[in-house]
């Protein structure tokens, strides 16, 4: 198969490798709007073939996938003509820039037997996937909440908020790991220098009383990347920055007994032993072009696909309607 990478930016790079490495990838092509870009990825990869002109590019017969790393607002039009054109389409997060170009693009894909895989990266890495096997063996029991917080001194988008730049990662983790259905969103942040917010917190409802939390900020004077999940037999925290032990289970939770009388009751607190498990050390965006080349020879949708964008981005919209009304609920 042949790849065409269309956008060279911060994570074209990593891209541009990791299709080149796959086996099932006889060839890999590379457009960029900006030229100097372009000689930068031709120094680093003189293996792949640089294109000029953006003419044809999706039209071409000897392209076969459409890998698209621009900017949000362009990715619903490129991915849309790749589709028409026969290609399967990787998009980066997020998504669409709303769910109307999602579920526009899904069908598209569905009608023309053609794969989306949407970049949820972190669904690849060990830390990931080790705590979907946690909870999948129900050693956390029932889920009672989902807590992350995803803040650093970071880079203002020109063209998205804080939200829409940090919340896809950890919205397509929790939907990953939660078997629950999300019933409403509320969201509430601040636009302190441009027209875009850049702190934010959004509350998530789900049916069976459980709730889950987002942080995202582009000014904090450091940088903490930290999930929690409760669970009603223990308890499990994933740290990213942490080069060693990134997931600790703890054996740890409240017990309530009843005691003389239905209204009277008794919270006892259980602290038990902590272990860190190991975790798999393959790039995670090693595993999401093999899964995504896989997909497409087995003819079934690879792990991340168009659904799982339209998810998140449903989430990301209604976030955005509960600001703008300061915080109103807004049911899914």
């Amino acid at each position: 198969m042949r790849a065409v990478i269309i956008g060279a930016g911060y994570w074209g790079p990593n891209l541009i490798r990791n299709f080149s490495a796959n086996n099932n990838i006889d060839k890999v092509l590379v457009y960029d709007i900006n030229k100097s870009r372009t000689d930068f990825i031709h120094k680093k990869f003189p293996n792949v073939t640089i294109l000029e002109s953006e003419n044809d590019i999706l039209k071409s017969d000897d392209i076969d996938i459409a890998v698209i790393a621009t900017p949000v607002d362009k990715h619903f039009e490129l991915a849309f003509k790749a589709l028409e054109n026969g290609k399967h389409v990787w998009v980066e997060k997020p998504f669409t820039a709303n769910t109307k170009q999602a579920s526009i693009l899904n069908e598209l894909a569905y009608k023309k037997g053609l794969n989306i895989f949407v970049d949820h990266t972190f669904i690849y890495t060990g830390a990931v996937r080790k705590m979907k096997y946690i909870i999948d063996k129900n050693e956390l029991g029932d889920i009672m909440y989902f807590d992350s917080v995803r803040i650093n001194l970071g880079l203002f988008q020109s063209d998205v908020n804080v939200i829409w730049d940090l919340a896809p990662h950890d919205l397509s983790i929790m939907f990953y790991l939660l078997d629950k259905k999300p019933v409403s969103v509320t969201a509430n942040g601040i636009a302190n220098y441009y027209d875009h917010e850049n702190v934010a917190h959004i509350s998530i409802y789900f049916e069976n009383n459980c709730f889950a939390h987002f942080h995202v900020n582009w000014t904090s004077p450091v940088k903490i990347r930290r999930m929690l999940a409760g669970g009603t037999k223990k308890m499990l925290v994933f740290d990213d920055m942490e080069n060693s032990e990134k997931i600790k289970v703890y054996d740890s939770g409240i017990d309530i007994k009843e005691k003389e009388g239905i209204y009277n009751a008794l919270v006892q607190y259980r602290i038990g032993d902590m272990y860190s498990p190991k975790l798999v050390q393959t790039e995670a965006l090693t595993l999401g072009v093999e899964e995504f080349i896989n997909s497409i020879i087995d003819k079934r949708k690879p792990l991340t696909n168009g659904d799982d964008g339209y998810n998140v981005v449903r989430i990301l919209e209604a976030a955005d309607e509960s600001i703008k009304q300061k915080g109103k609920l807004i049911t899914l």
